[in-house]
């Protein structure tokens, strides 16, 4: 019950040029599975029908054995962690240290535990010296670590990136390294697109190349 089962699912773009077919995956909880594949093929298009941001126009998704049409996208995202190729577009507070806290507060959580969580994931990922600042301003390697940040403040049961390491410096892409082994450690399932071979080769359990709707491992 805790995969992610995508069943027999057909999606096209507006236009109509249809890049799913009666396509089916299973993604394993605790598993690394990497996704590859020439820009267009639709490997970011997959993540978000996934997520429920897009909807297949047949066949099912399970999350966790709960179909994700009937999840909101606040219930999602307490299930899944998502990290968007375009980091800027889910960073919308007004400092990096709000960006991290806010919705933990909002939802009711231990203030002073959500403050030192925050702290911890700051100097991980190198943004201590930026954290009152607008995210709106940062770098797109600041913007990019701190999208990340921000999701891993949730602890999801299963987490998706999107390009993690575009624009992080080999300091950087090992510091999130070390963060991706412990939450394997933890059994929290990734999907990650990447391009990066050295990091792939890195953390892989399983590699899937995305071409013409099918898949080839």
């Amino acid at each position: 019950m805790n995969n992610i089962d995508i069943n027999n699912i057909s999606y096209e773009y507006h236009r109509g040029r249809q890049i799913f077919n009666n396509f089916s995956l299973q993604l394993k909880n605790g598993e690394t599975t990497f996704l590859t594949g020439c820009n267009g093929c639709g490997k970011t298009t997959l993540t978000k029908l996934i997520m429920g941001i897009i909807k297949p126009t047949s066949g099912e998704i399970k999350i966790f054995g709960k179909r994700a049409d009937s999840l909101s996208l606040g219930s999602m995202g307490e299930i899944i962690g998502y990290v968007f190729q375009y980091p800027e577009r889910q960073l919308f507070s007004s400092s990096v240290m709000d960006e991290l806290t806010f919705p933990l507060i909002f939802k009711g959580y231990n203030k002073i535990e959500t403050f030192e969580k925050a702290k911890d994931l700051l100097k991980i990922f190198d943004l201590e010296k930026v954290k009152n600042s607008y995210p709106s301003l940062l770098s797109y390697g600041e913007k990019r670590r701190l999208a990340i940040a921000s999701v891993l403040m949730v602890v999801p049961k299963y987490l998706i990136l999107d390009e993690p390491t575009a624009s992080l410096d080999n300091h950087r892409i090992d510091a999130l390294s070390d963060v991706l082994i412990e939450l394997k450690n933890r059994k929290i399932g990734m999907l990650i697109i990447s391009h990066n071979k050295t990091f792939i080769e890195k953390h892989k359990d399983r590699v899937i190349k995305l071409e013409g709707g099918q898949i080839y491992e």
